[in-house]
């Protein structure tokens, strides 16, 4: 039954893409895909989508209480400097995490649908970014309950999901290729993604460690991003010249080094696939 199902979504896709011209095809594609994982993911839930808001807040509401025990006295504000780094950790292991297997599990479609490859990876990447609004609404929640002064500097968070979504992308790209040629990256990127977590200063201060260690977690990119969002929204100040410079340097890294290594092992896709 969900053979038939897929097939007939399949069918749709092609044949709208069939009638539809430039780049609004491509729009519309990336748009039906992502609606077709989010279907996926609720299909025998009684909340259905209800749960994209519902489970980020219960899980911000637990790990609040069990975090700010540890680290309430060395940290302000413990709970939104938690779930900070939280939603834009989830936000960066989702979206790679999903595009991974992108190629591989639209084989289908890449066979029967002429659309660049690159399109299929963007939609997990929107499907992140639609999961991601959902978390943000329960965040929002969270900063009302913990009495967050609004101020102006908070725009300056959707800068940073910008950043955070080029980053994404770019290594996306690689991820989608590597996994059609080497499905074991799957595993090994789950246990980097464990190291990089544990690297992000998620749920600990960074003050509190040694100065050698300060500086090699100052060159990640994802606690680059996490203090980028921590200062804009919790502290309302403008993030320093050199977050800017991670955060602008990795990025543009990231999205030119996935493009030219997608663009080049493409066309090898098919004939693995």
């Amino acid at each position: 039954m969900d053979e038939k199902k897929e097939g007939q979504e399949n069918e749709k896709l092609k044949t709208e893409k069939n009638g539809r011209g430039g780049l609004w095809q491509y729009f519309f594609v990336i748009h039906e895909l992502t609606l077709r994982e989010i279907k996926r993911k609720y299909a025998r839930s009684a909340l259905g989508i209800l749960w994209s808001v519902l489970n980020p807040l219960m899980t911000m509401v637990v790990m609040s209480l069990i975090f700010s025990t540890m680290f309430s006295r060395s940290i302000e504000n413990f709970p939104i400097y938690y779930l900070t780094g939280q939603i834009f950790w989830t936000l960066f292991s989702t979206a790679t995490n999903q595009s991974m297997t992108a190629l591989v599990d639209n084989k289908n479609l890449l066979i029967k649908v002429k659309l660049p490859k690159q399109t299929f990876v963007l939609s997990r990447i929107y499907t992140a970014l639609v999961n991601f609004t959902y978390t943000s609404i329960a965040y929002l929640f969270m900063l009302a309950v913990f009495k967050v002064t609004p101020n102006v500097t908070m725009l300056l968070f959707f800068v940073d999901v910008i950043f955070m979504l080029i980053f994404s992308t770019g290594i996306g790209y690689i991820l989608s290729i590597e996994f059609v040629f080497f499905a074991d990256i799957k595993y090994l990127y789950g246990v980097f993604l464990t190291l990089l977590m544990y690297m992000s200063a998620i749920f600990y201060p960074v003050d509190g460690l040694s100065e050698w260690m300060q500086k090699v977690i100052s060159f990640n990119p994802i606690y680059s991003m996490i203090a980028f969002a921590r200062e804009c929204v919790m502290y309302g100040r403008i993030p320093d010249e050199s977050i800017w410079i991670n955060i602008v340097a990795w990025s543009t890294v990231s999205i030119v080094s996935g493009m030219v290594v997608f663009r080049l092992n493409e066309n090898k896709v098919m004939q693995k696939i």
